[in-house]
């Protein structure tokens, strides 16, 4: 098993390129929208971490079309620009979503989706403005305290990340997408036991979806457990989706030699429980 810090370079590349892997699976990915306006096919109504490429191709093309004829109809906006992030064309989200901030400046839904196409096109200090904006003191969002922690934990405040996560958490108790990225943060840190426990009672907690249980599997495959990581993972896709991922796990942890080297430092430092 892992240990409980990622002390070297190699380990914490390894948890950044998983974490890329785990948003080309739809993992992590933004919230969706299922309202939609106009003629859209049946794809594009499928909640979109669930959608292979071909459909993700489809919804694109199709929300285009309806999105092209009204760029400020909010829902079709909003679901277009999360179709379009999950397709890997990350500048056309934000210009999306850009477009609908300027034309609804004060909506905080718009504001934090905003935020977040910012942040996934790693432009954070202006992802947190963003966010910061759109939360309200007097009625604060745990939606948004959520996204600030996660922008947070990208500059590396992690501290202050998982302080939003507990505030978020205070508002609303045991809330799957919070839990998760709570587990989120302690898997950048490299804390891979401690990021299990939170992914497991996300996974877990009512209203838990896909995104949240591959989380799961993501952080039990990069602890080696193969086998249980792809079990998980079959729960939610394809086997041969999910018997590609775990293979690309496989493969990165033994190419860089990673999976050795932290074996050796497992040896070295005793587990530490979560509080």
């Amino acid at each position: 098993m892992l240990t409980k810090r990622m002390g070297n370079a190699t380990g914490k590349r390894t948890v950044m390129a998983a974490l890329m892997l785990a948003l080309a699976a739809g993992v992590s990915g933004c919230a969706t929208d299922k309202t939609t306006t106009g003629s859209i096919s049946a794809a594009s109504s499928k909640p979109v971490d669930a959608m292979s490429a071909g459909e993700l191709n489809s919804a694109a093309a199709s929300l285009g079309k309806v999105y092209a004829r009204n760029p400020n109809d909010k829902p079709t906006a909003l679901r277009y620009a999360s179709v379009l992030q999950m397709n890997g064309q990350t500048d056309q989200a934000l210009a999306v979503m850009r477009k609908l901030a300027i034309a609804l400046p004060k909506d905080r839904e718009v504001l934090a989706a905003y935020g977040k196409s910012l942040a996934a096109a790693g432009q954070f200090e202006p992802a947190l403005d963003a966010v910061r904006r759109a939360q309200t003191p007097e009625y604060p969002d745990w939606k948004l305290a959520s996204a600030e922690g996660a922008i947070l934990d990208q500059l590396g405040q992690t501290q202050e990340a998982r302080q939003l996560y507990r505030k978020a958490l205070d508002i609303k108790p045991n809330e799957p997408s919070v839990l998760s990225n709570l587990g989120m943060s302690y898997l950048l840190e490299g804390d891979l036991r401690s990021a299990e426990t939170y992914m497991r009672s996300a996974a877990g907690a009512p209203g838990a979806d896909s995104r949240v249980r591959q989380n799961l599997a993501l952080v039990v495959g990069l602890q080696g457990r193969f086998d249980e990581a792809e079990q998980i993972a079959t729960r939610e896709l394809s086997p041969e989706q999910a018997q590609a991922n775990v293979a690309y796990l496989r493969g990165m942890l033994a190419q860089q030699n990673a999976w050795s080297q932290l074996k050796g430092q497992d040896k070295k430092a005793p587990a530490t429980s979560v509080n």
